[in-house]
């Protein structure tokens, strides 16, 4: 019989996602996930202690000792089972750790415990997309292309505008397209190739370069400005440097002060748990909200292709209706 610590981590089985703070390195916020469960795992009720019987002698008096012994059979606890004697129930648990975040970044890191790390794997073996929020500033550079770094060079960026700055970002934009169709592997002039352009599911087969699948400007300020980007593939060091190109592009330099995930696959910020909600109950509500939105997408999935199929019935059968009218028109 499974024990409430078992039934609750079972519970437990899943993917989730939190919301990473800079300057902290993702290893210490999977090890502070990891210590919460297991404190929330061993605080679960703990079962009866199992009782064995025993002979044990009765007590008596100088008078009735040359009875002899008197023994009687009594239910006691099996004390070698009890938790201060056997430890906690759950002394480890397996978090994975998704798509990771560098000690400099921010933002949505998924997360997967027990038999969620398959699922995660699987998760990432997917063609999933991720966007960024990325923070810049014209007129310096760095050595590492971020605002802590050593400054290598200060210019001028008032020649720059927001024109100007859109047309570096639509030619970004354009290699990175043609870079995506290379690793796609698929002929473009075929039917397959149109159907997982319209669905927005042409991707490269397995692994690829950085790819930058969408970047606009959403904030213009000189000498700061915000970008939105969507990629595969990526690295945070990858993005920084993409900011320090667009700004030799311009003729001048950027740094990025910032780098913030907004979303991993399914995952966005509105699901991210903070870091005063990294607990058993918190994670195990939110990995419960994963499990009902994978199944309810499943069940959207299986009813668009069946009305598909219906409407494509539906078609057939009237062109063989027309047609047969026409011939007894004939």
């Amino acid at each position: 019989m499974a024990t409430p610590a078992i039934r609750m981590f079972r519970k437990l089985e899943g993917l989730f996602c939190v919301y990473k703070p800079s300057g902290v390195h993702w290893k210490l916020v999977r090890d502070s996930i990891e210590t919460n469960l297991l404190k929330g795992l061993n605080a679960a009720p703990s079962q009866p202690l199992p009782r064995e019987v025993r002979l044990l002698a009765q007590p008596r008096h100088e008078s009735e000792a040359s009875k002899g012994l008197t023994v009687s059979a009594v239910s006691v606890p099996v004390l070698s089972k009890h938790p201060l004697v056997t430890g906690p129930e759950f002394q480890h648990i397996r978090v994975g750790v998704g798509h990771r975040l560098d000690t400099f970044s921010s933002g949505v890191l998924v997360l997967a415990v027990g038999n969620g790390n398959k699922a995660l794997n699987d998760f990432y073996t997917t063609r999933v997309t991720r966007d960024y929020t990325l923070e810049a500033e014209f007129g310096t550079a760095t050595d590492n292309f971020t605002n802590t770094g050593r400054v290598v060079e200060r210019s001028t960026y008032d020649h720059i505008t927001q024109d100007k700055l859109e047309r570096v970002l639509s030619m970004l934009e354009g290699v990175n397209q043609k870079t995506l169709l290379t690793y796609s592997n698929i002929d473009m002039r075929s039917q397959e190739a149109y159907e997982l352009a319209a669905q927005g599911l042409l991707g490269p087969e397995g692994k690829s370069t950085p790819i930058l699948t969408g970047l606009r400007c959403i904030r213009f300020q000189p000498p700061n400005f915000t970008l939105e980007v969507q990629c595969l593939n990526e690295t945070q060091k990858y993005l920084r440097k993409i900011v320090h190109e667009i700004g030799l592009e311009l003729r001048s330099t950027a740094v990025c002060n910032g780098v913030r995930r907004t979303r991993d696959g399914l995952f966005t910020l509105q699901d991210a748990l903070i870091h005063h909600h990294w607990t058993a109950a918190d994670v195990m509500q939110a990995i419960q909200l994963y499990h009902s939105t994978k199944k309810n997408k499943k069940r959207s999935k299986a009813t668009n292709k069946t009305s598909a199929l219906q409407t494509s019935e539906d078609n057939i059968t009237e062109t063989q209706q027309s047609e047969i009218n026409e011939g007894v028109a004939r």
